[in-house]
């Protein structure tokens, strides 16, 4: 008779293992956001919240804890041991900024050298960890004495902040530093705001409605969307209020024909759909894995829009020739409004990215405004707090095009640019956003 196997128990130091891995590869250039599903299949269920500390943790505070690790070390490690780099950083975030106990740390990151097949490397993870446990006061110090460890936020994006937001670079850092509220947006087709509230209240989660959006909750503390009532149903998705408000900002009508240029992962066109029944709605996305999750998106909401995989700049490619009413065309961008919730963009992007990303946002906005019926609205937004990317190209396409009317935004929402507004980043609030809203002069 065969003795049914028992499952292979996962040990702690593979959580330290995974997360040396998945930061190693952000520091080859991939995103946290690709990486991070790839580890968590690695693991149990149970531990994907700690890895996810582990590695959000160490990506928010990389400037200051890679300054640390380079003065604790003896000598510099070859620029090919990423992984070992990698774990010296997720051992120090664990050190300086976690609540698990130093003995653990100790010895679970010192034993996922092993896990690395890195064995040469365990002496070398031990003393360095030691070190710092035996130099806590003095690494406050160490963090203070450049301004990107201070900050952690790299150096050309501070001059670009400083020069762009003189008086509230500061407050936009600080706000990037910290992690982003949970916002929820309330399926209108489904329920009410005020209704979902109590919904919530009487699961024990608090909540508030948001300033802004209509249909926006924020939570008091984040929770998995598996608590969240009605979720799997459509009743509710997760959304930063200030990506809520491209719906009401486009403000589409019953009958219309409406593109959502860039719509992956589809959020803002199941607002639209929520919003407004009736709306012939196309989304648009360039990559087909991130156009699935639209397709996703919309199944769970029982929405529906003709989903196309395709290039902004291309039409030809996936256009069937009639212009559309509204354009929704949340470009592609810095994202230094959303650093909060990707905290690996601030060494992934350089400072010669913008200029590029400018290019290609004035190749998309000129492409969309040819597939935009005379009378029609183009909603422009980014989720960027540079102005390269909002109010200067926005000042470059009125004096490209003179069929363009530039419409009002309410002012509350943020600061007014002249080109429209500018939400920055608030630690207990919203996002850094920018939205413009441009009309077509009728014929």
């Amino acid at each position: 008779m065969n003795t049914p196997q028992q499952p292979v128990r996962k040990s702690p130091a593979n959580v330290r293992l995974q997360a040396a891995r998945t930061i190693a590869a952000v520091l080859k250039g991939q995103s946290l956001a690709t990486m991070l599903p790839q580890a968590e299949k690695r693991l149990h269920d149970s531990e994907h919240p700690l890895l996810r500390q582990l590695c959000y943790g160490t990506a928010r505070h990389f400037f200051s804890l890679s300054l640390i690790r380079d003065r604790l070390l003896s000598k510099p490690l070859k620029a090919s041991e990423k992984e070992i780099q990698a774990l010296l950083l997720v051992g120090l975030y664990q050190l300086l900024y976690s609540r698990i106990p130093e003995h653990a740390i100790l010895s679970e990151t010192v034993n996922a050298t092993r896990n690395l097949k890195k064995p040469w490397a365990r002496g070398l993870v031990n003393a360095v960890l030691r070190s710092a446990q035996r130099q806590k006061a003095e690494l406050t110090d160490w963090q203070g004495s450049t301004e990107e460890a201070r900050y952690e936020h790299p150096q050309w994006l501070l001059r670009r902040l400083k020069q762009a937001w003189p008086e509230q670079w500061q407050a936009i850092v600080d706000a990037g530093n910290q992690q982003g509220p949970m916002t929820l947006r309330v399926n209108a087709r489904q329920s009410s705001r005020d209704d979902y509230l109590k919904q919530l209240r009487d699961e024990g989660i608090a909540a508030h409605p948001c300033l802004f959006s209509a249909h926006g909750i924020q939570l008091e503390e984040a929770s998995p969307v598996t608590a969240l009532p009605g979720f799997q149903d459509g009743c509710v998705s997760v959304q930063d209020e200030a990506a809520q408000l491209s719906a009401s900002l486009l403000d589409a009508e019953k009958g219309e024909r409406v593109l959502d240029a860039c719509a992956a992962p589809g959020g803002k066109s199941c607002h639209i759909l929520e919003q407004t029944e009736g709306v012939d709605l196309w989304s648009l996305d360039i990559d087909s894995e991130r156009a699935a999750r639209i397709h996703e998106n919309l199944s769970r909401l029982k929405l529906t829009a003709h989903v196309i995989t395709g290039d902004a700049t291309r039409p030809d490619t996936w256009w069937d020739g009639q212009p559309f009413d509204r354009i929704l065309l949340d470009a592609p961008c810095s994202a230094t409004g959303v650093i909060r919730r990707n905290p690996d963009i601030k060494w992934l992007r350089r400072d010669d990215d913008i200029p590029q990303l400018a290019d290609l946002q004035r190749q998309i906005m000129d492409t969309m405004w040819s597939l935009l019926k005379p009378g029609g609205i183009l909603l422009y937004a980014t989720c960027s707090v540079l102005p390269d990317e909002n109010s200067l190209q926005i000042e470059a396409f009125l004096e490209r095009h003179d069929d363009v009317i530039l419409e009002p935004v309410p002012a509350e929402f943020g600061l007014d640019t002249g080109y429209g507004i500018q939400l920055l980043p608030k630690p207990q609030g919203n996002d850094g956003f920018f939205y413009c809203r441009l009309r077509k002069k009728a014929s």
